[in-house]
Order: structure tokens, then C-alpha cells, then sequence
């Protein structure tokens, strides 16, 4: 069985390669890696790395000629970019996937597609406790794009075309590497740069309450995802990925127990009234009962997310 991923450049591409690889899905043969800069390959499987804008006129029926069994949609524009070049975001989140899953449609082989979608479907007014139920309503590009192609992808799967899961994504945190354009960037940042010995600047209120994942078991959720049989994931087409609620302040109080003060003291505060408006929009909590019914991983506490990343790279 062949598996493709798109966005395998980045963090979570990245990760989720070395874990098929590695055996998390089983009945895997092959890999074929795509980004806009063709990802490096991993050991353990033989691996196509391709370099392709998903966006680019006649990229998508090329993916598709690979004959992909199973495909991992990742590309994204993030957050951030999408809200300030609504163009982009649209032609990137929106019209590419369209055009992938016609492609894919085209092969007439019904592939499993994941998509990764995004918690920033829903917006306010929103109780303190999402139910799996609640309406969206996104209040930000980013947002409705993601929205549109849980749609669009619901829609191919119930008229027989693929076979395809969205599933809504916690904020990942704690991200390795350089900063990225997502608003919620910097509840890595805040984190990731003090315990290396650099400023960090902190947007917004400590009281801000979020809904996070950490990078390994976000992962770890897309591979379960495609490893569970389909008839049993196939009634629930969109999925909130399971996560913890934590706030700002308690994400440094534990940055402070692992590192010290003197890394604390690190993070400024400077408000961003764009980045918190984003942000704030976002629910603090959800119900995933579902996704706990199907046996999706979960962080057990911010801690552990926390100890993770330091050690694997601090």
C-alpha cells in the first residue's frame, strides 16, 4: 500500500514519515514524500521525495498519477498569513485541496485520505467546554478555509469518491525549529527560544486559555487515524483531535519548574491586539469523546508535553 504525504517537509510531516516508516500504519510499502521543497527521505521504507506546489496548475493530477492508496493532506497556508493574504490563503487551503481530491476522485480506487484540519473552524460565542455537536462558525480566513474542505472532503466520501477523515487539530506545542507565521507560533516560542537561552515575547494575557497538543502524539493521532479500520472511523467524518486545556501562565509556571526563573524571565510582554483577537477566538476546551472511543493518544498533562520537547531537543 502506497501512502503519500503532502506538507512531509514540515514538522509534522516530518515526524508523521518517520513514524510510517517506522510501522504505525500497517500494511504500508512506500512512501511518497511531497513538499514545495522536496522533503528529505527516512529509513525504513522506499521513499519518492518530490518536490511540488500542491497550488501549481496540473500539480495535483500528477500527484494522483502516483496512485496513492492512502493520502496524508497536510499543505497548508497557516493561520497568521492566511488572515492578512486572503488570496493566498484561499488558493492554497481552499482551491488546491479541491483540486487534489478531484484528482484522487479521478482514480477511481476510492484512496483514504486525512486531512488536517484545524479547532479554528469554530468560533465565539462558544460555551467553556466544546461539545462535538457545536456549529461553526470560524472567525478568521484560516478558519473557513478549513471548515470548506472538511466539507468538500465529507461530501467526495459520502458520494463514494474517497474515503476521507478531517481531523481538527489542537494548537501543536511545543514546536521545534524557527518561528513560523501561525498566530499561535508563540506558545512555542514562549517556550522553545527561553529554554535555549533567548528572548521570547508573550502576546498576549497569561490568563488566555488554549487547547494544545503536543507534537508526537498530534502524530501519533494522524497515523491512528489511517491505521483504524474503515468501517469503524468511517461514521465520523470530522474528528476533534484530543488535547489539553491549559493557560498561558500555567505553561510558564511549568517552563519555570523545568528551567528556572532566569529562563521565565526571558519572555517579555508586549500585546499584539491582531494575534490575541485570532487567538482568543479559538476555543479553550472540547468534549472528545469520541476520539477517546476510537483510542486517539493524548497528552497527559502540560508537563509532559513540556518534557518531551526538552528531551528531544533541548
Amino acid at each position: 500500500m502506497r501512502a503519500m504525504i503532502i506538507g512531509a517537509a514540515g514538522m509534522l510531516g516530518a515526524k508523521l514519515s518517520t513514524q510510517i516508516a517506522q510501522g504505525a500504519v500497517p500494511g504500508i510499502t512506500d512512501l511518497v514524500l511531497v513538499d514545495r521543497i522536496a522533503p528529505a527521505p527516512v529509513p525504513g521504507l522506499p521513499c519518492q521525495c518530490l518536490a511540488a506546489d500542491l497550488g501549481a496548475a496540473g500539480a495535483a493530477a500528477e500527484l494522483a498519477a502516483l496512485a496513492p492508496d492512502l493520502v496524508f493532506h497536510l499543505a497548508a497556508v497557516v493561520s497568521g498569513q492566511a488572515e492578512a493574504e486572503f488570496d493566498t490563503g484561499y488558493a492554497v487551503n481552499l482551491d488546491a485541496s479541491r483540486a487534489l481530491f478531484e484528482a484522487l476522485r479521478a482514480l477511481e480506487t476510492r484512496p483514504r485520505v486525512v486531512f488536517a484540519s484545524s479547532l479554528a473552524v469554530y468560533g465565539p460565542p462558544f460555551p467553556d467546554v466544546v461539545p462535538e455537536d457545536f456549529v461553526l462558525r470560524p472567525a478568521s480566513s484560516y478558519g473557513t478555509q478549513k471548515a470548506m474542505v472538511e466539507l468538500l472532503l465529507a461530501d467526495y466520501s459520502r458520494k463514494g469518491f474517497l474515503r476521507g477523515t478531517s481531523l481538527r487539530l489542537p494548537t501543536v506545542s511545543v514546536r521545534p525549529g524557527a518561528p513560523n507565521a501561525a498566530a499561535s507560533g508563540f506558545l512555542s516560542g514562549i517556550l522553545r527560544e527561553p529554554l535555549a537561552g533567548q528572548a521570547a515575547n508573550c502576546p498576549v494575557p497569561d490568563v488566555t486559555r488554549v487547547w494544545i497538543a503536543s507534537p508526537d502524539v498530534t502524530v501519533a493521532g494522524l497515523a491512528h487515524a489511517a491505521a483504524l479500520d474503515w468501517d469503524r472511523i468511517a461514521p465520523h467524518p470530522v474528528l476533534n483531535l484530543r488535547g489539553i486545556s491549559v493557560t498561558v501562565g500555567e505553561m510558564l509556571d511549568a517552563l519555570e519548574q523545568q528551567a528556572g526563573p532566569d529562563a521565565r524571565a526571558l519572555v517579555s510582554r508586549n500585546p499584539d491586539p491582531a494575534i490575541a483577537r485570532i487567538v482568543q477566538s479559538w476555543p479553550e476546551a472540547f468534549v472528545t469523546d469520541t476520539a477517546a472511543a476510537l483510542d486517539f493518544p493524548v497528552n497527559p498533562d502540560f508537563p509532559a508535553i513540556l518534557r518531551e520537547y526538552i528531551d528531544q531537543y533541548a
